[in-house]
């Protein structure tokens, strides 16, 4: 489909996961979808909308770990959303904060802990260790990143975006 109609179908999504929130307030999965929907429909929206999604990223994974602190996918959520704003650099940084406002804080170091937490939780989910390698490679960290990227490739896929996120270590790792 077109980036437009993946960008469509991403608005339903968060549509349906705002809607969870409303009705199940109190439950971390409700904040979680919302967090996943926004994640996955970003990168189709302009730059503008890209910074007030990273919001509400921010905001629903900090929520769902709240909730849960034994959810690992809600840490690694965080984990990601940390990966994400530390990765933009100085200059967009500056520029995004004149044009939009502030971008939200985030470091590598604080992703590298909530992956760390996720692996705790639940060691045998393979998008935990290969993020948190991906993590290191963007710190510069070489023997982190081999060490937790190859420990990642190694272990077998198990759920649905395991090929892709195998890809991702594997590119990494190139």
């Amino acid at each position: 489909s077109t980036d437009s109609e993946k960008r469509a179908s991403g608005r339903v999504a968060v549509s349906y996961s705002e809607r969870a929130v409303k009705l199940a307030p109190n439950q971390c999965d409700s904040y979680l979808s919302l967090a996943i929907c926004w994640g996955k429909v970003t990168p189709f929206l302009g730059n503008k909308e890209s910074i007030e999604a990273s919001r509400q990223i921010q905001n629903a994974a900090e929520k769902a770990v709240k909730l849960n602190p034994q959810n690992d996918y809600a840490w690694h959520m965080l984990g990601r959303w940390h990966q994400e704003l530390a990765g933009i650099g100085s200059v967009t940084r500056a520029l995004a904060r004149v044009i939009y406002g502030a971008l939200p804080d985030a470091s590598y170091a604080e992703a590298v802990r909530c992956f760390q937490k996720a692996i705790a939780l639940n060691p045998g989910r393979l998008i935990h260790t290969v993020e948190l390698g991906r993590t290191y490679a963007a710190m510069g960290n070489e023997a982190e990143a081999k060490k937790y990227l190859e420990k990642g490739l190694a272990m077998p896929s198990l759920e649905k975006d395991d090929p892709e996120t195998k890809q991702r270590g594997r590119a990494t790792l190139a």
